[in-house]
């Protein structure tokens, strides 16, 4: 606490000597503004004029009504606790089924962010979680440097107008969905409440290098620890528990391209990602936020594994974990089209990926065993009025694949699955949502919303699930 109070006290100094507003080179905006920026573009227009620090932050409260039902199969939550473990988060019993009724104010979320110039074309970016339902102390998402400029080598023209660098502790450039997502208290980019279903968003430790060639093109390629803190820990050489294959610390290497193309009422762009580590302790692309869902409690069991449910240990509410921790190859493709104030966004996941367990369905060899997810996604959005100030919109989201450790059981035979074999899952979402903006510091959504889970096995929980409710978000960026 001292040491924070340090901090605090040096950057309230540091606003006497500074311009806290002033405009930093090759960054995006958190206002209304920051709307649809993906990577910042290399035809910079602000000069360098010393040293600036610009310092923001992003705030959300939302109030939700939401109603959850499941099956609720009955199967005790152990051998001498006869409670069913399949009984939801605040729920209601009503024969058969169960209704979990989840209505008020959520914890609001806060985010502290630094955008520093240190040079010309020089960048470093600190961003705080204040607040959240994941993490309720102050903590860090992250920091990096970005270069695009050397004024140590007078500026050689071709890096200014061709490439950037980027270094430290920071999300990978993983697909296009991130420049809209949800992140804690930021949510002004987001024309929604919430992310998707297989939420992509991780921080890790490394470099990215971008390649600009002409104005409509980008392309990076980078390379990461894997790991979302640091690891410094020897690895053994033995395999790892389950017997089948070591244990190892993999990079992670990913790359990008896009094709962006704007004309006087047109936009269109085009991007394909790709991401890989194929042997790590734990990596965390599509479940590592340390924030969580604006979604709170929905489709939660009471208890896990004797536990019993809360909004900051179960934070992933509506999301959905596909379990693929020790490796991952994913790609994403994202099309992006505006025509005057017609938004349509979208795109598909494609994840094959394992856990250290899969390996034991192909006991007696090295190789590991997969399973696969894929998501697609699709949104339509219109701004209108002056200024783009009001919008409507609607969301589909579905997501279909094999869930970590998830089997039909003998009770799932009359359904027509086998005793024993991999579930494979769907859940589907449709949402519908409307926002305003009284300034460009400050938006008002509204959104309903919908979702399904389906082909779950009788024993578990998300049984013939849904859970369907509106979400009143209130949000300033700065």
């Amino acid at each position: 606490m001292k040491s924070l109070f340090k901090i605090l006290s040096l950057l309230m100094a540091t606003m006497f000597v500074t311009n806290i507003s002033a405009q930093i080179q090759y960054t995006r905006a958190y206002d209304k503004t920051g709307i649809n920026v993906f990577e910042p573009s290399k035809m910079e227009q602000n000069a360098y004029d010393g040293f600036k620090i610009r310092i923001g932050g992003s705030f959300t409260q939302d109030y939700q009504r939401f109603q959850s039902k499941n099956k609720a199969n009955y199967v005790a939550t152990s051998a001498t606790n006869k409670l069913n473990r399949n009984l939801l988060f605040g729920t209601i019993n009503s024969q058969d089924s169960l209704t979990s009724n989840l209505n008020g104010f959520n914890l609001a979320m806060a985010n502290l962010n630094f955008d520093i110039q240190i040079g010309d074309g020089i960048r470093v970016f600190l961003e705080n979680y204040m607040s959240s339902r994941h993490h309720s102390e102050f903590w860090v998402k992250g920091g990096y440097i970005q270069i695009d400029k050397l004024p140590m080598f007078n500026n050689p023209e071709w890096f200014t107008k061709y490439l950037r660098v980027k270094i430290g502790h920071f999300q990978p450039n993983y697909g296009d969905f991130q420049h809209r997502r949800s992140d804690g208290g930021n949510t002004m980019f987001n024309p929604f409440t919430e992310n998707l279903i297989l939420d992509a968003f991780t921080t890790e430790i490394g470099g990215e290098l971008y390649a600009f060639p002409t104005d409509n093109i980008m392309m990076m390629v980078g390379m990461t620890s894997g790991f979302i803190n640091g690891n410094v820990a020897d690895l053994p050489d033995a395999k790892n528990n389950f017997g089948v294959v070591p244990t190892k610390k993999s990079p992670s290497i990913f790359a990008k391209v896009a094709y962006d193309k704007t004309s006087e009422d047109l936009r269109y762009r085009l991007s394909a990602s790709v991401y890989n580590n194929s042997n790590i302790q734990r990596n965390t692309l599509f479940a590592g936020d340390r924030t969580g869902s604006h979604w709170f409690s929905v489709m939660e069991a009471a208890q896990v594994g004797g536990t019993a449910t809360s909004a900051a240990a179960n934070f992933t509410s509506g999301r959905f974990d596909p379990g693929v921790a020790n490796r991952l190859t994913t790609i994403n493709i994202s099309p992006f089209v505006k025509y005057k104030g017609l938004e349509i966004q979208g795109g598909i996941d494609l994840l094959s990926g394992s856990v250290y367990g899969d390996t034991l369905t192909t006991a007696g060899t090295k190789e590991w065993a997969k399973r696969d997810w894929t998501q697609f996604y699709g949104e339509v959005v219109y701004r209108f009025l002056k200024d783009e100030q009001v919008y409507v919109g609607a969301r589909m989201v579905n997501a279909t694949g094999q869930p970590n450790g998830l089997r039909y059981g003998a009770s799932d035979v009359a359904n027509g699955f086998t005793n024993g074999a991999q579930a494979k899952v769907g859940i589907n979402r449709l949402s519908f949502s409307a926002g305003y903006f009284p300034t460009k510091n400050m938006l008002l959504k509204v959104e309903y919303t919908s979702q399904e889970y389906k082909d779950f096995p009788w024993a578990d929980y998300r049984n013939e699930g849904k859970f369907s409710g509106v979400v009143v978000e209130a949000v300033i960026g700065f």
